[in-house]
């Protein structure tokens, strides 16, 4: 004997499917056969296909996030004497309860959340390939591009925007390198400067050097080096004509939320 499931669903129908799989793999191979009918959305559809079920003697299994709909296909079944089964019913209306606030009821949001996860995912990618200047070509490509010297928290501010789904380029400033023409052709508005005090830049770049087993007198981690490597990015970032933060005793989470208020005009507290 062979069961025939019709797999229901105002989506696409992969969640109800899934589940009625679980179950299907309890019982010998070639015994359940599923027909998936996804985005069901009209009371004709739902009419049409439990007597089509009643026709085949199919059992009714459904995922529809929509009342009106879960509940017609419920009566209408039971009128029609087929049996349907309602996966996401149940768990909604509990959910409703216990929070004391209506579901959306919107098809195939779960489907929008892994866009989302997909995105973010090539956000961190974009982020480490373009690190500290790598390739320029970034440049052009990315949503946000800061710019600082080194110690700046450049990369873990890349690293925290691309975890909210935002493509970010970090370029590197030394006076003695010409930097990238790029940052001269891409929108002002979404070039972030950062600056920090001379002297809270002397820690964090003496600590670096001791950290790999450097001497901290190297000119890397002197005043007038310091000054020189600030100086010279001041004045780019008026050339470009940039957003600047100053990042001194800020974290990360902060300076980001200065950043995304400046590419958006919104506060991101």
């Amino acid at each position: 004997m062979r069961q025939r499931i019709y797999v229901v669903s105002d989506s696409v129908g992969e969640t109800c499917e899934l589940v009625v799989r679980a179950a299907a793999i309890q019982f010998p191979e070639q015994a359940i056969e599923t027909v998936r009918i996804p985005f069901v959305d009209d009371d004709q559809v739902i009419y049409d296909l439990v007597l089509h079920a009643k026709e085949e003697q199919a059992t009714i299994v459904y995922t529809i996030v929509h009342a009106t709909h879960r509940r017609l296909l419920a009566e209408t079944a039971h009128a029609h004497d087929v049996k349907a089964i309602d996966l996401l019913g149940p768990l909604l209306d509990t959910m409703e309860e216990r929070l004391g606030m209506q579901p959306k009821e919107e098809p195939g949001l779960i489907y929008r959340l892994d866009e989302e996860y997909f995105r973010k995912i090539e956000a961190v990618e974009f982020a480490v390939k373009y690190d500290d200047g790598r390739d320029p070509r970034g440049i052009k490509r990315a949503d946000i591009v800061l710019i600082g010297v080194s110690r700046t928290s450049k990369t873990p501010l890349s690293q925290y925007l691309a975890l909210k789904r935002y493509k970010v380029a970090n370029v590197p400033l030394v006076p003695e390198s010409i930097p990238p023409e790029e940052l001269f052709d891409i929108p002002k508005e979404k070039c972030f400067g950062l600056l920090i005090s001379p002297e809270k830049l002397i820690d964090i770049r003496m600590e670096r050097l001791r950290s790999l087993g450097l001497k901290p007198e190297a000119a890397y981690a002197q005043i007038d080096r310091i000054n020189r490597e600030l100086d010279y990015a001041k004045k780019l970032y008026d050339r470009i004509g940039c957003q600047v933060i100053d990042v001194t005793n800020k974290a990360v989470e902060e300076t980001a939320n200065l950043i995304l208020t400046g590419i958006s005009g919104k506060s991101h507290d």
